[in-house]
């Protein structure tokens, strides 16, 4: 196979500039899109772009499946129906930096809006897609979903210090669960359904301009993560579900 010679940059989304005091998926992406192009280059390097745990690092990943819902633009909910001008209203955030917290709080405040005004009826357009998403994404959805719920409901601890029941995903247990928090498991559903929404239109994009995009992964999953508490089988750990080596 021959390759022409080319090259890029690495940027991961976060770095680019914006109002929302963290780089999404929006009019600056594709802006820097334009730029690569203009100055002869076609490749994008994004490094990992799931839910970063501990650290806020790409490498350190909630889940290796999942979207970062910091990346999601707020403008283009509006386009879709499902915020307003006045419900996008930033803070001042800092132009130099991500304050990791303090953006994931707004960006939280903002999906949650959203996903409130979708089940009220607003972007009907929408219904059928989300639907198609969850059935073709559900061998990974159904288990992320669920795990994100009980860690928010748990202050964002550790998946071995919940109750053994949960930590050890016994079924009685896990029908609790979702019994219990229907609502918010559909709402990280919804979530994930607008983050690849927006990366495959952003994706779309590159392509039509001839840049095409590096991915990148994890060297390994993350402890704290769905993939390990959802497939203990495959990782060393003790009962309580700490390595054990």
């Amino acid at each position: 196979m021959r390759l022409s010679r080319s090259s890029g940059i690495l940027l991961h989304p976060t770095s680019l500039p914006g109002r929302f005091g963290s780089g999404d998926f929006g009019a600056e992406a594709r802006a820097f899109v334009d730029f690569l192009v203009a100055s002869g280059q076609s490749l994008w390097q994004v490094l990992p772009l799931g839910p970063t745990g501990y650290g806020d690092s790409p490498y350190q990943l909630l889940s290796a499946f999942a979207g970062n819902t910091l990346l999601i633009d707020p403008r283009h909910l509006i386009a879709e129906g499902l915020l307003t001008l006045e419900e996008i209203a930033a803070p001042s955030f800092s132009a130099e930096c991500v304050e990791f917290e303090q953006v994931q709080q707004f960006k939280d405040r903002l999906l949650r809006r959203a996903f409130e005004n979708f089940k009220r009826g607003a972007a009907k357009h929408l219904a059928a897609n989300f639907e198609e998403f969850c059935d073709r994404n559900e061998f990974w959805l159904e288990d992320d979903a669920l795990f994100h719920a009980l860690k928010d409901a748990r202050g964002g601890i550790q998946w071995t210090q919940w109750e053994q029941g949960l930590a050890n995903r016994e079924p009685l247990a896990l029908e609790k669960a979702r019994n219990e928090l229907r609502d918010q498991i559909e709402r990280h559903k919804f979530y994930q359904f607008l983050f690849f929404k927006q990366w495959q239109e952003l994706s779309d994009y590159c392509h039509t301009r001839g840049v095409k995009i590096i991915g990148d992964i994890p060297i390994f999953v993350a402890h704290d993560s769905v993939d390990v508490w959802a497939n203990r089988e495959y990782f060393k750990l003790d009962h309580q579900g700490e390595r054990t080596v």
